[in-house]
């Protein structure tokens, strides 16, 4: 049940159709997880602070430069040098304090990426880097857990949401990882906190149960014009070695 603050504060957003205490009080006994908290993962996990999960999990390794402040916007200046995932959700906590935020000052890799996600009821994977992109495919597949895959390059990004079992999953649209694929890209802040929206809104339906989540499909934005698209995916494929059938 909700209680008298939660309704205060999020009273404008129980109007939502569809949406009501029910939305809210399913929001608030979830934990999302996040990975990575820069210029798409930052206004992705502000997005689900400010609309009420209950917890939220914010994995990134490294300490804040310079040349992060165009985009990472729950950084600040002062943090330089310091530890970007504690700087973010320190963040968090000032914003709500309510709101239980737990840092992880480590990347997605093998041993950690299994455990990370069974602590989660959903994962929205804003890392650069395919290789952990598809570590955390791989354990929501095998843990049954919504994941929603952001991604941005210059003036471009897209958002695909997947639900194992139903649709397709990252490994069936990528069986290998794009040659071009780099760590450096352009980056304009406010394209990736478009598209972090967007990834963030498509959780949150989900969870909360409302709404339609774009499921077997990529949400594509060219911020350069504008444009929005959403283009209807292949089925999962029977031969994916993460998601496919098993063998007779």
């Amino acid at each position: 049940m909700l209680s008298d603050t939660d309704r205060a504060t999020y009273e404008w957003q129980l109007d939502v159709p569809g949406f009501g205490e029910a939305g809210q009080a399913k929001l608030r006994s979830s934990t999302a997880l996040v990975s990575r908290i820069g210029g798409l993962g930052g206004p992705l996990a502000m997005s689900l602070a400010a609309a009420g999960f209950g917890k939220i999990v914010l994995v990134h390794r490294g300490d804040l430069r310079e040349d992060d402040l165009n985009r990472q916007t729950l950084m600040a200046r002062g943090w330089i040098g310091r530890s970007r995932v504690e700087c973010a959700a320190e963040t968090l906590r000032r914003f709500k304090p309510e709101i239980e935020v737990e840092a992880v000052d480590a990347n997605f890799a093998e041993e950690n990426a299994a455990g990370l996600v069974a602590g989660a009821d959903i994962v929205f994977d804003c890392a650069p880097l395919f290789e952990e992109r598809f570590l955390m495919n791989r354990e929501c597949v095998r843990a049954a857990k919504p994941l929603i895959d952001c991604s941005m390059y210059a003036m471009e990004g897209q958002v695909i949401p997947i639900l194992p079992g139903r649709t397709p999953c990252l490994a069936c649209i990528y069986p290998e990882a794009p040659p071009h694929w780099r760590r450096r890209f352009p980056v304009i802040g406010a394209v990736s906190a478009l598209v972090a929206q967007i990834g963030a809104l498509e959780g949150i339906k989900q969870v909360a149960g409302f709404g339609e989540v774009a499921f077997g499909q990529l949400i594509a934005v060219d911020a350069a014009t504008m444009r929005f698209d959403k283009i209807r995916l292949a089925p999962r494929r029977a031969d994916c070695d993460i998601c496919g059938d098993p063998a007779p």
